[in-house]
C-alpha cells in the first residue's frame, strides 16, 4: 500500500499534518486536491501552513517535485492563497 511518504514532496512532517486533518492515503489526497487538502491542515493541523505546503501538496498530487510544477499552475497557486 502506497503511503504518504511515499509521494515527491511529502516528508514526515506534512504527512503528519495530513493525517492530523483527516487525510491518510496519497488517493485521499488525490481525490481532494492540493486547495482542499490544504484548507484541512490550516484548520485542524497547522494555522501557519503556507505556500510552499501549498505547492508541495499540488506536485504531491500530481505525482511531481514542486519545482517542476507548470509555472501557470504555480500562480495559480500563489492567486489562490493569497485570496485566503
Amino acid at each position: 500500500m502506497e503511503k504518504l511518504t511515499d509521494l515527491p514532496n511529502i516528508g514526515p512532517k506534512l504527512a503528519e499534518n495530513l493525517e492530523k486533518a483527516g487525510i491518510e492515503t496519497p488517493d485521499q489526497l488525490r481525490e481532494l486536491g492540493a486547495e482542499t487538502a490544504f484548507l484541512h491542515i490550516r484548520t485542524q493541523a497547522d494555522s501557519t501552513a503556507c505556500l510552499h505546503q501549498l505547492e508541495a501538496l499540488a506536485g504531491a498530487a500530481e505525482g511531481v517535485r514542486k519545482s517542476l510544477l507548470p509555472p501557470e499552475r504555480k500562480t495559480e497557486l500563489k492567486d489562490w492563497f493569497r485570496s485566503l
